[in-house]
C-alpha cells in the first residue's frame, strides 16, 4: 500500500445534512431531571424576546426598529425598480378627484338632484359648485392620459432629451384621478409604468393600470418622495390639492437651493395654478428671487408638455 492509498482511506465520506446523533441543544431538558423544566422552557420560548427579529411584528413596529423600517421601505422598491431596469422616469402628480369627464358629469347630475331634495340647500349648492368645477378640470384627465401614452412611446436620444439614453417610464403616486390617467396612457401604449402608493389609515387601492411588479406601497412619505426624485428626469404637476402641493413645493425647494440639479418642472393648467398660487406676488414681496420663477413653466396640452421637456433638456448646459 502506498502512502497515497493510506491517505485516501482516511478521508471520511461527505457529511449528510441530517446528523446521526442530535446535538445536546436539540433535545429539551428532561422532566425526569427537573419536573418544572418544561413549563419554564415553554414560558421562555413563548415570550416575544425569543422570536427571530424579522418575524417579530411587535419589535418591527417599535420605535427601536424605525431605522430598520426606513431601510426596508427604501430597499424593497429600490430592488424592484433595479431588477426591472427602471432608470429614468417622468413623474406625474395631480388630484385624485379629477376623474374621467363622463364620471365627473355623473357626479354633477347627482349633485343637482341632491340640491333639489336638500334641506340645507346652501350646503348642497356648494357641493354642486365644487362638482361643476371638477367637471371643468376633468379635461386634464384626458391630457394626462394622452401625455402618459405619448411619453411612453417617445424616442430617447443618446444625448440630451430627457437626460440621456434609456427608456422613459411614467411614475405616479399610484392612486386614482390624474395619476390613474397617466398610468392608463402608458398602459394603452403597451409600456410599463410605475406607481408608488402610500399606506394610509384608511385602505386605498392602486389604480389598475400600473404594471404588476412595479407598484410599491410605502409606509413613510419620506422614502416615497426619495424614490420619486431618484429616477426623475422631469416633473409634471396637474391641478391638485394638498398632496400635489406638498410634492411640487418640495421639489421646487430642492431645485431652488440646488440640493438637486434643476430639471424640467411643468405646471399643467396655467389658469388653475395662477389662481392657486401667485408666484409673481411672491417675487414682488421679495420672499423668492425672480430667477426662482424660472424653475418651472406652464403647459396645456400633452404635446406642449412633451415638446417643452425635450427642448429644456436640449438647451441646458
Amino acid at each position: 500500500m502506498t502512502d497515497r492509498d493510506h491517505t485516501l482511506r482516511k478521508i471520511p465520506a461527505p457529511a449528510k445534512q441530517e446528523r446521526r446523533e442530535p446535538l445536546p441543544g436539540h433535545i429539551p431538558k428532561s422532566t425526569s431531571d427537573d419536573p418544572a423544566a418544561r413549563a419554564r422552557l415553554d414560558a421562555i420560548m413563548a415570550n416575544p424576546s425569543y422570536r427571530i427579529a424579522a418575524e417579530d411584528d411587535h419589535f418591527l413596529e417599535s420605535n427601536a426598529a424605525r431605522g430598520a423600517r426606513l431601510q426596508l421601505d427604501y430597499l424593497k422598491a429600490e430592488d424592484g425598480l433595479h431588477e426591472a431596469g427602471v432608470e429614468r422616469c417622468i413623474v406625474v402628480f395631480g388630484s385624485t378627484r379629477l376623474c374621467e369627464p363622463a364620471a365627473a358629469q355623473r357626479r354633477v347630475e347627482a349633485a343637482r338632484r341632491a340640491v333639489a331634495a336638500a334641506e340645507n340647500r346652501r350646503a348642497a349648492e356648494a357641493r354642486l359648485h365644487a362638482a361643476e368645477n371638477v367637471l371643468a378640470l376633468s379635461r386634464y384627465y384626458d391630457v394626462a392620459r394622452e401625455f402618459g401614452r405619448m411619453a411612453s412611446l417617445a424616442d430617447v436620444p443618446a444625448r440630451g432629451g430627457f437626460g440621456g439614453a434609456g427608456k422613459i417610464r411614467i411614475m405616479t403616486g399610484g392612486g386614482p384621478g390624474i395619476m390613474e390617467a397617466a398610468n392608463r396612457g402608458a398602459f394603452e401604449a403597451g409600456a410599463q409604468s410605475v406607481g408608488l402608493n402610500i399606506h394610509l389609515p384608511h385602505e386605498q387601492y392602486p389604480n389598475p393600470y400600473i404594471t404588476p411588479g412595479l407598484c410599491f406601497q410605502f409606509h413613510y412619505f419620506a422614502m416615497r418622495k426619495l424614490h420619486f426624485l431618484q429616477r426623475a428626469v422631469a416633473l409634471v404637476a396637474f391641478p391638485g390639492g394638498y398632496g400635489t402641493f406638498d410634492e411640487l413645493f418640495e421639489v421646487l425647494t430642492l431645485a431652488q437651493t440646488r440640493t438637486i440639479k434643476p430639471f424640467p418642472i411643468v405646471l399643467v393648467g396655467e389658469a388653475f395654478w395662477r389662481g392657486a398660487v401667485n408666484f409673481d406676488f411672491l417675487a414682488e414681496q421679495g420672499v423668492i428671487d425672480p430667477e426662482d420663477r424660472e424653475l418651472f413653466w406652464f403647459a396645456e396640452t400633452a404635446q406642449d408638455i412633451l415638446d417643452t421637456i425635450a427642448q429644456w433638456e436640449l438647451v441646458r448646459p
